[in-house]
């Protein structure tokens, strides 16, 4: 692997994948949002990293992010993309704002295909440059198979990712590019401080409070305590990357039986009823209780 792009790439999974690839001998490309993470990158990792600021939602920041690798690739392909950045605002879809909604799908669905699409010349879709044909990992997650509520939108964004994945990888034949999803279970990364720090006052008022606020808890306290670190997670992308016959999906996970064999497994309505049951929401409680509160 000689040269890859990863977006996302100031913290967490993209950081551990950037600093594993500069180790491993490649040339990092790194796609941030600011010129201070930019700043921070380059000093933290020298001349074999380049960053690259742009924001996976707006094609003509991500189109000057191509030119500039294109320059310092020198007429040679681009081994490899991954598409990592993501964004998590947890909320319930009958009253979570339909701006957090489009933002969600917007960055973790779009995204990686305004980025696979921008940067597919690079990848070996343009016949000029030199070198072999590069490869796609998506990051999806096990959200991407199972819908774990008040994530509706990161859910939906990672099933649609799923899906396009499969797509693209069919319709990239031609060229010689490969798409390859990494789902991992649960990992501990700094996107955590993100999901509680935002504000679920505003659903205080709502048949979901107490629920939501159960399940955000959950979610990071499952993230902190049980997760993955980042760095196990980046050495699955290295392989995805440069194994000779690649898996078309890997899902890391700390504890496999439990978040991938298991969830998978069972039927969608015990799931439903489990589910319901660890957040205090059961069948049609609502609709009872309404009358008795008129």
């Amino acid at each position: 692997m000689e040269s890859v792009l990863i977006t996302g790439a100031a913290r967490g999974i993209g950081y551990a994948t950037a600093k594993l690839a500069l180790e491993r001998g490649a040339q990092v490309f790194g796609a941030v949002r600011r010129a201070e993470q930019a700043d921070r990158l380059a000093a933290e990792f020298g001349e074999r990293f380049t960053p690259l600021v742009f924001d996976v939602r707006d094609e003509a920041t991500i189109r000057l992010g191509m030119v500039e690798a294109r320059h310092a690739l020198g007429g040679r392909t681009l081994g490899g993309l991954v598409n990592n950045a993501v964004l998590a605002v947890p909320g319930p879809l009958l009253h979570q704002p339909l701006q957090e909604i489009r933002d969600q799908l917007d960055t973790n669905l779009l995204g990686p295909f305004l980025v696979s699409k921008i940067f597919a010349p690079l990848l070996g879709a343009d016949p000029e440059l030199e070198g072999p044909p590069g490869r796609i990992v998506n990051m999806s997650s096990i959200g991407g198979k199972i819908g774990q509520p008040f994530a509706g939108a990161y859910i939906a964004a990672k099933h649609g990712l799923e899906g396009l994945s499969d797509a693209l990888r069919r319709e990239f034949i031609p060229y010689g590019i490969d798409v390859i999803i990494v789902a991992p279970g649960v990992v501990n990364t700094p996107v955590w401080d993100q999901v509680e720090a935002q504000d679920r006052s505003r659903y205080a008022g709502t048949d979901y409070a107490e629920p939501l606020a159960e399940g955000v808890s959950m979610m990071i306290k499952a993230g902190r305590e049980h997760g993955l670190d980042p760095a196990q997670v980046a050495e699955t992308i290295w392989t995805a990357l440069t194994a000779k016959r690649p898996k078309l999906r890997y899902a890391p996970s700390k504890h496999p039986i439990l978040e991938q064999n298991l969830l998978m497994a069972m039927p969608r309505r015990a799931l439903d009823r489990a589910m319901g049951y660890k957040l205090g929401m059961t069948k049609g409680a609502k609709r009872k209780a309404k009358p008795a509160a008129e």
